[in-house]
């Protein structure tokens, strides 16, 4: 028996040394100067860089050593995470600890107020009334329950004392604020610990169901297929682009669930996941992705001096102006050779003369006169085609805590609103009979905003003397 007292008595001790701990402000300033440091550290030391930037800058010593202490991405680090816990346990029981005093103050059973404390209030106001005293009791008895909601009559030494109140219930102004706070806390924690941002590259008609992550380049599986149907983007005169636009399909077990367009600030969110438009690009040209597909030609003639436009298919034979010949589109090489230089994307074409072999005619994307070397009839270069293949790039995103940010948010709101414009508001209103009149005397007590208590009660003593006519 004895021993299991010792060992009760020995847990209650520990409890209540880590009790005070935590209930402690003094943590409350280390932790938030904690905080305010590391932040200062995130903000010089640029976060979530590649390892060679940080080995060039740092130093392999010190590279080392801030790969250990997770200082790279120190906002997902367990240490930060620690602090932001240890932070929300200390608001949580430093509220609980002083909220027993102010839960006595709101729900009290039986409230009672002390006339004394009106009495020696410095700030009264004061008239005479030409009523008698019992027929004032009612009438400013009913006005006082219809302002405040609570009141109470006491017999004083000389008349009556009218007590109301209002507003006990703002008092948990700074709890609800103190709650705001630890959800913006808890959301943090939800958002580093169980979400996460990756990047995907689909290309037009393609589909993934997973992604890269940022931090760890890892790979991660969706439940879910994200389907890319078609991509556009268009550009400003200077060449910038103006807007890129994915047009998505979500899938499920290979069934379509959703369809939407995005573009940059107006991602798609399926199942907390959001999947914004981040960037694109161009797939590398193939003969596949060309069959098909159209490709200006610009046709010049020796003989007439005459330049022709021409919109070729790839793969298809057309005939040539001024009888020249036939003509077809047949490869496409993104590093052509000649005389052992890679002169870039060309296109390659078969011309068939009616009486010659088939020649092969090399067409750089880059360099429009290079035909002219072949010294023919005519001299043919390519001046434009459409891009058969975009890619979009997409950031996708998925954080828990948004939610509970967010009703962190609302209630920080609510909370300042009634912790610094509203109050526990008292008023007395004393009654006692003077020849056959009646002297009253009013004062008013709130636990904050005391000069707008002042105005307050000078306005109820107002009110309350023109009700005495």
């Amino acid at each position: 028996k004895g021993k299991n007292m010792e060992k009760g008595e020995s847990s209650s001790y520990y409890f209540n040394k880590l009790w005070k701990f935590f209930a402690s402000v003094r943590l409350t300033v280390i932790i938030l100067l904690s905080l305010a440091a590391t932040s200062v550290i995130g903000t010089v030391i640029p976060q979530n860089a590649g390892d060679a930037a940080y080995l060039r800058k740092y130093g392999e010593v010190l590279y080392r050593i801030f790969h250990v202490l997770d200082i790279f991405d120190m906002y997902h680090s367990w240490w930060f995470q620690f602090l932001l816990l240890m932070l929300t346990m200390n608001i949580i029981i430093c509220s609980a600890e002083r909220l027993s005093s102010t839960w006595k103050i709101i729900f009290p059973g039986n409230p009672r107020l002390n006339i004394s404390r009106f009495r020696k209030h410095p700030d009264k106001e004061e008239f005479i009334a030409d009523c008698p005293m019992e027929r004032l009791k009612d009438t400013y008895t009913s006005f006082m329950s219809e302002a405040f909601g609570y009141t109470e009559m006491k017999q004083s030494d000389d008349g009556v004392c009218i007590l109301a109140e209002k507003g006990r219930w703002t008092r948990m102004g700074v709890y609800i604020v103190h709650i705001s706070v630890i959800l913006l806390l808890l959301g943090g924690l939800a958002g580093s610990m169980f979400g996460f941002e990756g990047f995907v590259n689909i290309p037009e008609g393609g589909s993934t169901d997973h992604i890269r992550l940022r931090k760890t380049d890892q790979i991660k599986q969706l439940d879910f297929t994200i389907r890319c149907n078609d991509f556009s983007v268009s550009f400003y005169d200077s060449g910038a682009p103006e807007e890129f636009r994915s047009s998505l399909s979500v899938l499920e077990n290979g069934k379509l669930v959703l369809d939407r367009d995005i573009i940059v600030n107006d991602p798609l969110r399926y199942k907390g996941i959001s999947m914004f438009q981040s960037s694109y690009g161009k797939l590398p040209l193939s003969i596949e992705r060309l069959k098909g597909k159209a490709i200006t030609l610009d046709i010049k003639s020796k003989a007439t001096g005459m330049s022709y436009t021409e919109k070729a298919i790839f793969g298809q034979k057309f005939d040539l102006p001024e009888n020249m010949g036939t003509f077809v589109i047949k490869d496409f090489d993104d590093s052509y050779g000649f005389r052992g230089h890679n002169i870039g994307e060309s296109f390659v074409g078969e011309l068939i003369t009616g009486n010659g072999e088939p020649l092969d005619i090399a067409m750089p994307v880059r360099f429009p006169q290079f035909d002219m070397m072949r010294k023919g009839d005519f001299i043919v270069s390519v001046v434009g085609y459409d891009y058969p293949y975009y890619y979009t790039g997409l950031q996708v995103t998925k954080d828990p805590g948004v939610v509970i940010v967010y009703t962190g948010f609302v209630l920080m709101i609510i909370g300042f609103y009634i912790t610094f414009f509203m109050s526990h508001q008292r008023l007395c209103v004393e009654l006692a009979e003077n020849n056959g009149k009646s002297r009253v005397k009013v004062s008013g007590i709130a636990d904050r905003n005391k000069m707008g208590m002042e105005t307050r009660t000078k306005k109820l003593s107002e009110r309350l003397a023109a009700l005495s006519h």
